[in-house]
């Protein structure tokens, strides 16, 4: 519950502990599954899905609440499932209100 990974990553960790054994820390540092929690490492993933997805940063705007979602998404996308996903919410609502 530290955030060092996601649950999504502790899933594929506790599969990987049934199947061989061996130290989850072990697993994690082993295959490279720390979560992405460096504001300004995200903050620079956020900033370039942002800027190559107008259109979902208008439908947004106008109500569309699922362009949050595929925002979100690319990140996820870009970060190979690694990004702290309370972090890159707070940092999309902060760069989409400056945008």
């Amino acid at each position: 519950t530290d955030g060092t990974i996601s649950s999504k990553i502790g899933k594929k960790v506790f599969a990987e502990l049934v199947e061989n054994g061996g130290s989850a820390q072990d697993i994690v540092k082993a295959k490279g599954l720390v979560q992405i929690s460096d504001e300004g490492a995200l903050l620079a993933i956020v900033t370039e899905v942002l800027d190559n997805n107008a259109q979902s940063i208008e439908d947004f705007k106008n109500g569309k609440d699922r362009a949050i979602g595929f925002l979100v998404g690319q990140i996820m996308k870009a970060t190979k499932g690694q990004a702290n996903p309370p972090m890159v919410n707070k940092l999309l609502q902060q760069e989409i209100a400056k945008r």
